[in-house]
């Protein structure tokens, strides 16, 4: 039995909900993969010399190159495309043109939107002021849980509709990168969606799902260390 490492190496730790993303994408296709850690406050100059925007995760393919520049991708969702080119089966993005450009589309505004109203509005205000030994800004945390999240999940509700999953019938990138990104405001706080029961229903679905609560429990091993608790912002 072979101890060398895996072609796929991803740089970053899984309390990213980016780098979950990548790992679901893996996961799900079964590719084998190994997850380095960075600490993205102190990066080691080797890691600014591959991620240009100084954020993780970044992707190394060893087949390529072992050190330095060549055979990294930064950016979550490049790193997802490339790994989908490459590892085909199973396939998570749609064939049809149109459902193709939809499940991107989905991912960005997942990325983005969802991401920077639960990253920046709640994670952020509740974990960093912990690790930093101060009281969390609840006041914010709840603002952006009473005001800034409902109009996404409204959205969400609606490009769901009655179906299984957000494009088509089979799960997508769009799913995974939903369901990650939403994660991340679960690691701190409670995430009731009574208010939107398709969604809701959806976010269950994708928590049981191995891709999705493997690389989530290892975050929340982490997280729970320095917040016990899940605070509830209602």
């Amino acid at each position: 039995m072979s101890d060398a490492p895996n072609d796929l190496v991803i740089y970053g730790s899984p309390v990213s909900p980016f780098v979950r993303k990548v790992a679901a994408v893996c996961l799900e296709k079964g590719t084998a993969f190994d997850v380095e850690p960075v600490n993205v406050f102190d990066p080691p100059q080797w890691f600014k010399d591959i991620s240009p925007m100084k954020r993780i995760p970044v992707l190394r393919d060893r087949s390529i190159a072992t050190e330095g520049v060549d055979g990294t991708i930064a950016d979550s969702s490049a790193i997802c495309g490339y790994i989908e080119a490459k590892h085909p089966e199973t396939a998570l993005y749609p064939a049809e043109p149109f459902a193709y450009g939809r499940a991107l589309s989905l991912e960005e505004y997942a990325d983005t939107t969802l991401a920077l109203a639960g990253g920046l509005g709640i994670f952020r205000p509740i974990f960093f002021a912990i690790t930093k030994g101060e009281a969390p800004d609840l006041e914010t945390a709840r603002e952006t849980w009473a005001t800034k999240l409902p109009p996404v999940f409204d959205y969400l509700e609606g490009a769901l509709g009655d179906n299984e999953f957000f494009v088509g019938d089979a799960l997508s990138i769009a799913d995974i990168s939903i369901a990650c990104c939403l994660m991340q405001v679960s690691l701190v706080a409670e995430t009731p969606l009574d208010k939107w029961p398709r969604f809701a229903a959806h976010f269950e679905r994708m928590q049981a799902r191995p891709s999705i609560a493997g690389p989530y429990a290892q975050a929340d091993k982490a997280v729970r260390k320095g917040l016990p608790e899940r605070i509830d912002l209602t």
